[in-house]
């Protein structure tokens, strides 16, 4: 430990994340390029029951959290630990939130459906005002086409005649 309060980790990298402590607390400035807010929201969360957590900004594009222990905390080791800790729990919530956001639409699609079946199904009176003349869907590749608009809708006579076209192929076979 050296003067003036600062502890120094050496296992703990100072571009990454620099380390000031005090006999009960330990500062932590954060880049907010690599830990988005709500993740460092959510890594303070985990520790509001050990530490009284309190987050600023200091300067433009940093983050600092200052982790003040409820106890007294007597050797550095148990404040590395701390800082390691919450390291890891950062790591785990930014990861959480990328995949959060990677997965937005699909999991806001899965919402809306199931809030819509939780509703059970429409009534008489919500299907007499629906407005059934607009477009099901956008179907530029013609995919989702009936048989009868693809193929076009047979006469009863075609049926008859390839019914017996077809009894007449049996039975010469």
């Amino acid at each position: 430990m050296s003067t003036d309060n600062q502890t120094s980790f050496s296992d703990i990298p100072e571009a990454v994340a620099s380390v000031s402590a005090t006999d009960r607390s330990v500062s932590i400035n954060l880049d907010a390029e690599v830990y988005p807010l709500q993740a460092v929201y959510g890594a303070a969360y985990i520790f509001l029951d050990r530490c009284f957590v309190f987050i600023d900004r200091p300067a433009e594009g940093s983050y600092r959290v200052t982790l003040s222990a409820k106890q007294a905390v007597e050797e550095s080791e148990a404040l590395r630990a701390l800082v390691g800790e919450f390291a890891n729990e950062l790591l785990s919530c930014a990861w959480r939130h990328q995949i959060t956001q990677d997965n937005r639409v699909a999991i806001e699609t899965v919402t809306v459906q199931a809030i819509a079946g939780a509703m059970g199904e429409p009534s008489l009176d919500d299907l007499a005002d629906f407005d059934f003349t607009d477009e099901a869907l956008d179907d530029p590749l013609g995919i989702a086409q009936s048989w009868e608009e693809k193929h076009g809708r047979k006469s009863p006579g075609e049926d008859k005649a390839e019914g017996d076209a077809a009894t007449s192929e049996e039975a010469s076979a």
